[in-house]
């Protein structure tokens, strides 16, 4: 067996914040102070402290603005403009810019985009404050921290510290006493939001030399630990005598055997909600997937150490459920296995009993993901009495072709439930584009031999769904297919290149709402 690294180098933490009524000008230790410029056709409009401020550096920032073309204003969200300040003030000997942040109509994605633009725009300093969410607290306060957080994501594995680390401290300043009070509760949540995504984006990042499903697990008991969550894992040889054939025949080929996860989150006294019921989710585990036999090209292949980031949400899904105040039971189920090659690959032509007794015929080796999940899947309708079943998965290149990288697929057999998602997923910033579960496509999973085809052909992503749906048997279930936005292929506002961990900030988004099952079922 290939000696795996022994462990992730120091890598960079998520930033801290804080909420201060200081005025921004009096904010002492920070090198960089932003304020926020809202886009107007007709005057430029600077946020709260700017006055203060200019009067500090000893310029007037707003004359400053004004004095350029019109079309070379900032306000635009995300648009950032600088002032060195080379010497410091008097009340602040460290600060070095000003930095000017466009927050557009000041809507929460540009509040967010503003956050992402300002975390970026300060790499390679220490310390930040602004004033950009004070104007509007209770619009801005979410989307600016969790664009602040994700903007400021670095993963690495150099032998020397990261290059350009964002700065560790964001002071959010210029807010009333009474605001910044008040709004401690709520910058927790948008913390925990963001954290989530930055977990899942690292374990979706980690190489496969070292991220096999035995270390998955590992990661999720620590997970568990950390969380105050329940934590139980299948080995092989307990998913072979419970006849989880899906999981096993994926991951025959490895020399790192399959791992199935699960992790409970029970909501505390105060948190619980009037229904006793229980949510499960499931993802999607592939800790790296050439394609077996039905092998991927090269150059698709690279990218195939995240193709576990279903699983990666779902883990840091449930470690933040506290933090959102979730009141439902939920179980999260990660079905973990390395789609290998050797002489030990599941043929194209094989048949899998999955759990339960369902059986598939393989056709095409790389469309193992809906394998993996339908056994977590029919084991959660036999086993957990679930009121709601959801599942994360990179599963489909068809729904990269049709959604393009910042849109996520949504299937659901429940018009309540995938409306509830649509909402989650656009007030989190991850939008989801609701694909239908067409029951004319259902004969291309007939095969000959047994009860469906794996790799039904297209329209891709809904015959992968269709697959599915016959394992959620009555319940109310959603499929997320993130294959399309599980991966960005360049810095785009808060989307980080390479893994994007989409999906945790919309699922905490609905299971941190007062009534994530209103009308569903």
């Amino acid at each position: 067996m290939a000696a795996p690294a022994t462990a992730l180098p120091p890598q960079v933490t998520p930033p801290e914040l804080a909420l201060s009524s200081a005025r921004l000008d009096t904010v002492a230790g920070v090198d960089v102070v932003a304020l926020p410029v809202w886009e107007d056709a007709d005057r430029v409009l600077l946020g709260p402290g700017a006055e203060a401020l200019g009067e500090r550096v000893g310029v007037d920032l707003l004359a400053l603005l004004d004095s350029g073309p019109a079309p070379n204003r900032p306000g635009k969200a995300g648009e950032v403009t600088t002032l060195p300040v080379p010497e410091g003030t008097a009340t602040n000997p460290e600060l070095r810019s000003v930095l000017l942040v466009g927050i557009g109509a000041g809507s929460p994605q540009d509040f967010r985009r503003a956050g992402a633009a300002l975390a970026r725009a300060t790499r390679d300093r220490t310390a930040v404050a602004t004033s950009i969410p004070a104007g509007d607290p209770d619009t801005a306060l979410e989307p600016f921290v969790v664009g602040t957080v994700l903007g400021s994501f670095v993963f690495h594995w150099r032998s020397t510290p990261a290059e350009h680390p964002p700065p560790g401290r964001f002071v959010l300043a210029g807010l009333t006493a009474r605001d910044a009070r008040r709004l401690t509760t709520s910058l927790g949540r948008a913390v925990a939001l963001a954290r989530a995504t930055w977990r899942a984006r690292t374990w979706a990042s980690v190489p496969s030399n070292l991220k096999t499903p035995a270390w998955l697990a590992d990661e999720a008991r620590a997970l568990a630990a950390e969380s105050g969550l329940d934590v139980e894992v299948w080995e092989e040889a307990r998913l072979t005598k419970e006849g989880f054939g899906g999981i096993l025949g994926v991951g025959q080929a490895s020399e790192n055997p399959p791992r199935l996860i699960r992790l409970d989150y029970r909501p505390t006294r105060r948190a619980r909600s009037r229904r006793r019921t229980t949510v499960v989710l499931v993802g999607k585990g592939i800790t790296f997937d050439t394609g077996g036999l039905s092998i991927k090209p090269g150059e698709s292949m690279v990218n195939m150490k995240r193709d576990m980031t279903g699983g990666a949400v779902v883990m840091a899904t449930m470690a933040a459920l506290a933090e959102v105040g979730c009141g439902l039971n939920v179980v999260g189920l990660v079905a973990a296995a390395e789609n290998s090659v050797s002489g030990n690959s599941m043929r194209p032509g094989d048949v899998l009993r999955h759990y339960g007794g369902r059986t598939s015929e393989v056709t095409n080796t790389d469309a193992e993901g809906r394998l993996v999940l339908a056994d977590a899947m029919a084991f959660a309708v036999a086993n957990l009495d679930p009121a709601v079943i959801v599942d994360v998965a990179t599963l489909t290149g068809a729904v990269k072709v049709a959604l393009g990288q910042q849109h996520g697929g949504l299937f659901a057999n429940d018009e309540a439930l995938a409306a509830a998602l649509s909402a989650a997923g656009e007030a989190a910033g991850e939008p989801l584009w609701r694909f239908p579960l067409a029951e004319a496509y259902e004969e291309k999973l007939a095969s000959k031999v047994a009860d469906a085809d794996n790799a039904g052909g297209g329209p891709g992503a809904i015959t992968a769904a269709l697959f599915l749906q016959h394992f959620a048997g009555d319940v109310p279930w959603a499929h997320l297919d993130i294959a399309s936005s599980g991966d960005a292929p360049a810095d785009s506002f808060e989307w980080s290149v390479g893994p994007t961990g989409f999906g945790a900030r919309a699922l905490l988004q609905w299971l941190g709402s007062d009534d994530p099952l209103a009308g569903v079922g």
